[in-house]
């Protein structure tokens, strides 16, 4: 039987890669969306609830119908390998082309990093985010969500180029080798992976657990919720709770 979808896989891949037969494009398609919802899922994490998971899932659909018609067979690549670079890459390329972050967030944002700095000068120690909400008489849950909002459209605008790596003229996909260091880079990589291995260890269990689950495993926060025996909702507080207190405490080792 497994045998039979195989070959039946690899006809609709020949009827596609031939003549880009319509029918067979529509079959990858469907067959190949899980991973439009993957990466739609673990984008959204660190997004406002005002961002459409349609509009993203729009995005990752152009993207999952570029990698198939830029997709070389003849490589020693999976598709499923380049089609996640073209999916993730054409969401975070959307995301940088419109202002998705709402001003109102990012003055939120500017606002809490001129508290934390203010409380402490006065209390000459690291502020919990109970202090911070206090002070500016705002919820916890709303510092939170400032912070890491803002945290992640910074890192939106660092210039990734995932999805240029492409040449214009036909060329094949190929991944860039960044094994080559210079000296000076493993030095300073090894110096912030020894600092985040001592901020991780300063986080409670449920947050090292959620990270390890959802950055390492690579499971969803629902799977991680089954997996803790917690609400979804739940799971996503502790992560939230966890990246703020993992960038404010890198924010002070750096």
């Amino acid at each position: 039987m497994a045998a039979a979808l195989l070959a039946d896989e690899q006809l609709v891949w020949e009827s596609w890669i031939a003549t880009r037969d319509p029918q067979a494009g529509n079959t990858l398609m469907k067959k190949y969306m899980p991973l439009v919802t993957y990466h739609v899922q673990r984008i959204s994490v660190s997004l406002p609830k005002s961002v459409s998971r349609d509009d993203l899932k729009s995005l990752g659909m152009l993207g999952l119908y570029d990698a198939l018609n830029k997709f070389d067979s003849s490589r020693d690549l999976k598709f499923d390998t380049y089609a996640s670079f073209r999916i993730r890459g054409a969401i975070l390329d959307g995301l940088r082309k419109e202002d998705w972050l709402p001003r109102s967030t990012r003055e939120k944002a500017k606002k809490i990093d001129v508290a934390i700095e203010r409380l402490e000068q006065q209390h000459l120690r690291s502020v919990t985010p109970h202090e911070i909400a206090a002070e500016l008489r705002i919820d916890e849950e709303e510092v939170f969500s400032a912070m890491n909002e803002n945290f992640f459209a910074n890192v939106l605008s660092i210039d990734e180029q995932p999805s240029e790596q492409d040449d214009k003229d036909g060329q094949s996909f190929t991944i860039r080798d960044e094994k080559a260091e210079r000296p000076e880079e493993t030095l300073a990589k090894n110096e912030i992976i020894e600092e985040m291995i001592t901020v991780l260890t300063q986080l409670n269990e449920k947050e090292q657990m959620v990270l390890s689950l959802f950055y390492k495993e690579e499971l969803t926060l629902t799977e991680i919720g089954q997996v803790m025996n917690l609400s979804t909702s739940r799971i996503s507080q502790i992560h939230s709770k966890a990246l703020f207190k993992m960038r404010t405490l890198m924010e002070q080792v750096i």
